[in-house]
């Protein structure tokens, strides 16, 4: 399935093939999640039967009283039998409130179960799905699935469903003891059965459309919120505070008028469903008092019809709720179980071939690459860089620099042809090897929560705070880790530990240092650091990438002084390749660059 595919479940305007197949991959993924709990289902299956059925017999136990107790104080005064039946509805009560709270207890926790599930299937999938997914499915989305649709699951299971349970053996255990007790009364409530049906039917089918539009707007008003949030600093620069408030709001007025159409619905069910059950409880009354009065019902048993004509149809009301559960959770579970049928773009290998020691050299053998069909970036591109090789590439935007880039760390993989490391395709390596052998630094410098040890040793998870401190002084990071109020146990993320995007950028590099590549890329990645700054660092690429391959990715031409080789890339071709000096004392494109960038200086 691919990221558009995705992206298409969030509409709400399904083909009925699409729906089958979507309700499909949903029931598949909810069986998934409910097999391993067999056994506890099992178990809380037969509690909530047992307490239902002792929850029932209250009824039961009253009539028997009214019959047999009354008459038997009139008669002898004997206050036994009330008595007796009096204990017996208190043992029933006790022995269904312990039960109900063992089915809540065993019903939470595979509520629970299934829950922690789902959120680590969620987080582990998304973590190994491509780069391709994450640069299409927006992190507002992503973010939706773990919150407000993980929320709305544990709302069905942890109410929704089982109020529909309880409901379900309720209504058909009472319609038993009511059917046991008087049949005439029990086809009273049949007949009301059928506007019951229609009601309900009516509300199942129009609840279906209305809640998944409520879904579908709270997940852009979360994925413009979310958004928004992240780019704060462009909307602080362009002041788009006006224009993302009027978005904003009109996203929110969607959301609302979703939820008044689902409130719409339930002000007709609700006072619908009350209505059929009055006048049904109105009918089995003067029934069955009629028949009282000429003496073919007893006053108990007229009591017990007139508590389960009434109790039948209380649930009715619980499970009223299930259907607004259910339909937000259905909706949930489509987007969830689309997330997770997703596969990954750039597949692990079947058979990976292990590279324990890798030397560095990387090969592009006749490589396309297109991330549209109608938009080739790289068309039949050779390359051959050998190890220990610094490689720089320059050209203007959109050459497919960076393509390059992301081809050499398999963030993609070619459309034809081969990325070799050390003679073995990137597609059969193992994954370990290739993360251990290839690191990309980017412009972006992501800092983690936790101190700024932590964030250095991500390299290399098990360096001792020797081997971080080494890593920092080979980049110039340092003294100004010293400098902050913990020094390497400094919180980035708390007040005081705050860091500037230069110094981001300098632990960024400290962690590339530490993972100690045969492959080190450099894209941009020294674009955010000021003149000094980028002085220090480049004294610690010197000595760092001695004897190790390195793909330099800069418009800084001061940066590309320190590569053996440059590579001047227009429209995904090589158009110039030699020593920095060469292309300089050349008339090419480099060399109209280098020209610039010096007269810029002057």
């Amino acid at each position: 399935m691919s990221v558009a595919g995705v992206e298409g479940e969030e509409r709400s305007d399904y083909t009925r093939d699409e729906s089958r197949r979507i309700r499909r991959r949903s029931r598949r993924l909810l069986g998934s999640l409910l097999t391993p709990l067999r056994r506890r289902i099992v178990v809380t299956a037969i509690v909530v039967v047992g307490a239902q059925l002792v929850s029932v017999s209250g009824p039961l136990l009253i009539g028997l009283g009214v019959n047999a107790g009354l008459e038997a104080l009139q008669r002898r005064t004997d206050w036994v039998p009330v008595a007796l039946v009096s204990g017996l509805y208190v043992v029933a009560a006790v022995v269904g409130a312990v039960l109900m709270q063992r089915y809540q207890l065993l019903s939470a926790k595979i509520s629970q179960a299934v829950l922690i599930d789902l959120r680590k299937r969620v987080f582990l999938h998304a973590q190994r799905l491509s780069l391709e997914f994450h640069e299409n499915y927006t992190s507002g989305r992503i973010i939706a699935r773990q919150t407000s649709d993980l929320d709305s699951i544990r709302e069905l299971l942890d109410s929704g469903l089982n109020g529909l349970i309880r409901g379900v053996l309720y209504i058909a255990f009472t319609a038993i003891a009511l059917v046991s007790v008087d049949r005439l009364s029990g086809l009273i409530v049949a007949v009301a059965g059928i506007p019951l049906f229609f009601l309900v039917r009516w509300f199942q089918k129009s609840s279906q459309t209305a809640f998944r539009r409520t879904r579908t707007a709270s997940a852009a008003v979360i994925v413009k919120f979310v958004e928004t949030m992240t780019g704060i600093r462009a909307v602080k620069a362009f002041r788009a505070e006006t224009r993302n408030e009027r978005e904003y709001g009109g996203l929110v007025e969607e959301y609302r008028e979703a939820n008044a159409g689902a409130i719409r619905m339930f002000g007709i069910f609700e006072p619908a469903l009350i209505l059929i059950a009055n006048v049904t409880v109105a009918v089995v009354l003067l029934s069955g008092g009629l028949r009282a009065a000429q003496g073919t019902l007893t006053l108990g048993a007229l009591l017990a019809v007139v508590l389960y004509t009434r109790r039948i149809f209380e649930p009715m009301e619980d499970m009223s709720t299930f259907y607004n559960s259910y339909q937000s959770a259905s909706a949930a579970l489509e987007k969830i179980s689309g997330v997770l049928e997703e596969r990954p773009s750039v597949p692990d290998p079947t058979r990976p071939v292990d590279l324990w020691q890798a030397d560095g050299r990387v090969t592009f053998d006749e490589v396309s690459f297109a991330y549209r069909d109608d938009r080739v970036v790289l068309p039949r591109f050779s390359l051959d860089v050998p190890a220990g090789q610094v490689v720089a590439l320059v050209g203007s935007t959109g050459a497919g620099k960076s393509t390059l880039a992301k081809l050499i760390s398999r963030f993609y993989d070619p459309s034809e042809g081969r990325v070799l490391l050390d003679g073995i395709d990137l597609r059969q390596l193992h994954p370990k090897d290739l993360r251990r052998a290839i690191v990309m630094v980017t412009q972006e410098a992501y800092l983690f929560s936790g101190s700024v040890a932590e964030n250095i040793a991500l390299g290399k998870p098990d360096a001792t705070l020797e081997e971080i401190q080494d890593a920092a002084r080979a980049v110039g990071a340092h003294e100004f880790v010293l400098a902050m109020p913990d020094g390497y146990d400094t919180d980035v993320n708390k007040r005081g530990g705050r860091v500037s995007a230069g110094q981001r950028q300098l632990i960024s590099f400290a962690r590339a240092f530490l993972a100690d590549p045969a492959v080190l890329i450099l894209d941009e990645a020294t674009a955010s650091l000021d003149i000094p700054s980028e002085r220090l660092v480049q004294e610690g690429l010197r000595t760092l990438l001695a004897d190790r391959t390195a793909v330099i990715i800069a418009h800084r031409l001061s940066t590309v002084a320190i590569a053996d080789r440059v590579l001047v890339m227009e429209w995904g071709r090589i158009v110039e390749d030699g020593t920095p000096a060469e292309l300089i004392a050349g008339s090419g494109r480099f060399a109209q660059l280098h020209a610039a960038w010096r007269d810029s200086l002057v």
